[in-house]
């Protein structure tokens, strides 16, 4: 049973410890996703773990008769609308599709990940530093947990905390910020047009 005090760990490690093709898909998503350079691997474990229960539940939903009443009707419509106000599923969605989320899904819903996707930082890594040093908060609560899960709702109130330096528009990060958008979306532009003339 173990000791009430002390709860068993959630995040399962890799049944075997040196298979090269997960070892190299676990480091290009480090490296994506701008994870802990020491640790990061149990960064992805836990998306993994939390993955894995989330298909275990969708697969004994899926695998009943009739789950459309009673106690698995509830807990189907439960599962779904959790996933939906994560941000993994689109609403509508059905069980079935619970079984096509995969880990950078996971990984993407992230603080870390939505901060840099909503232009607060230049890149996964700086996201995570501006987190960690409290410059990021969802309304008026001060972030530092990079691998918090932002809910869908929460994605318009995530800005940079007013005790922040980066507040102010005109600091030079902002501006180099802008400037760093702009050439990215330059470079898009260049690629999608070089991307049309070879198929013409």
């Amino acid at each position: 049973m173990g000791e009430p005090k002390f709860s068993r760990p959630r995040t399962q490690t890799p049944t075997h410890p040196w298979k090269q093709a997960r070892i190299d898909e676990e480091h290009d998503l480090k490296e994506r996703y701008g994870l802990k350079k020491v640790g990061g691997m149990r960064e992805i474990w836990r998306e993994k773990s939390a993955l894995r229960r989330h298909r275990n539940q969708a697969m004994k939903l899926i695998g009943r008769v009739d789950s459309t009443e009673g106690h698995y009707a509830k807990e189907k419509e439960q599962l779904l609308n959790s996933l939906t106000k994560k941000g993994l599923l689109q609403t509508g969605a059905d069980v079935g599709d619970v079984l096509e989320i995969n880990v950078e899904h996971m990984l993407s819903r992230r603080l870390q990940s939505v901060v840099y996707y909503k232009g607060l930082a230049p890149s996964m890594r700086a996201a995570r530093n501006l987190i960690v040093h409290g410059h990021i908060c969802i309304d008026d609560q001060r972030m530092t947990v990079p691998g918090y899960h932002v809910l869908k709702e929460e994605e318009d109130s995530l800005r940079y905390s007013e005790n922040s330096p980066f507040v102010d528009p005109e600091h030079p990060f902002r501006k180099e910020l802008e400037t760093l958008r702009y050439q990215e979306e330059d470079e898009e532009e260049l690629e999608e047009d070089s991307a049309e003339e070879e198929e013409s």
